[in-house]
């Protein structure tokens, strides 16, 4: 109702207590393509969905490598990825040159969305359009966090982001018990199913449309890792060993024949399905 008069200016209130501004980036971050994200006790594992603007063009990159123990996958404007990765990066050279030690992750996460808050308060500026998703490792053992432009940061055993995250999270909810003591190579797997939870019906993961980033010991499908098992971004061929691990989504047959299909709970209510369609669109700015 009062959308139209209170939604110029992200200082300003609605009546409802609301920044409509902030609102709509975070709906910018729906419109990029999903990113997948989860922990276990070993481990910190990204996986995200790359998009292409046409034939004639390369994937977008959709993992920046923060420090050698921190990565993010990124959901929304790509433009804004890069500003807030580069201050990442400063945040962690800065850890590095006054304290001699790598920065604990969750004050680089709390950096940023302190950067993101001021963006949110100040007449004249507008909130980042982009979500990350911050996986690492410090001595406190590996960790996931969720930045929003609205400024929050969160913790999480995993969480997905970007369009149609939603099935992911209901694919991610059923099994993330079993994320703990998962091996690396398994927690890859729960992954790439949730991940695929959020393409459209005719598509498919391949080594062109997949990244995957992990921080922790090697897997076994890995050569020439370091011991510390440092943030590392797999993509190409390097990940259709993981790719053919997957287990074969069951078929309408087997749901007619009363067999329980795994996606059986990830039903896409119509706004989802909305923001999902909007999100495949290939536009230039997000990723």
């Amino acid at each position: 109702m009062f959308r139209n008069t209170y939604d110029s200016d992200n200082t300003v209130f609605s009546p409802q207590g609301r920044l409509h501004q902030v609102e709509y980036a975070l709906e910018a971050v729906k419109q990029g393509s999903a990113a997948v994200g989860l922990r276990s006790k070993t481990h910190s594992v990204l996986l995200a969905l790359k998009r292409s603007t046409g034939e004639l063009a390369s994937y977008q990159q959709k993992m920046f490598r923060i420090d050698d123990h921190v990565g993010i996958a990124i959901a929304g404007l790509t433009s804004d990825a890069r500003v807030l990765s580069n201050f990442m990066r400063q945040q962690a050279m800065s850890s590095k040159m006054v304290f001699n030690r790598p920065v604990p992750v969750n004050r680089l996460v709390s950096a940023i969305a302190d950067k993101a808050q001021v963006n949110t308060q100040e007449y004249g500026r507008r909130p980042y359009g982009v979500g990350f998703l911050v996986i690492g490792q410090d001595t406190t053992g590996p960790h996931l966090y969720e930045f929003s432009p609205s400024g929050n940061s969160y913790e999480y055993y995993a969480m997905s982001i970007g369009a149609r995250s939603q099935s992911a999270k209901t694919y991610l909810e059923k099994h993330y018990q079993s994320f703990e003591d998962a091996s690396v190579e398994d927690l890859i797997r729960h992954g790439l199913h949730a991940l695929r939870e959020t393409l459209q019906q005719d598509k498919e993961l391949t080594t062109n449309n997949t990244s995957i980033g992990l921080v922790g010991p090697a897997s076994v499908h890995e050569k020439a890792v370091p011991p510390t098992g440092s943030f590392r971004i797999l993509e190409g061929e390097a990940i259709q060993p993981f790719l053919d691990s997957m287990i074969a989504k069951e078929g309408p047959a087997a749901a007619q024949a009363g067999v329980p299909p795994a996606t059986a709970a990830t039903t896409v209510q119509p706004a989802e399905a909305a923001a999902g369609a909007a999100g495949d669109e290939d536009v230039q700015m997000t990723g």
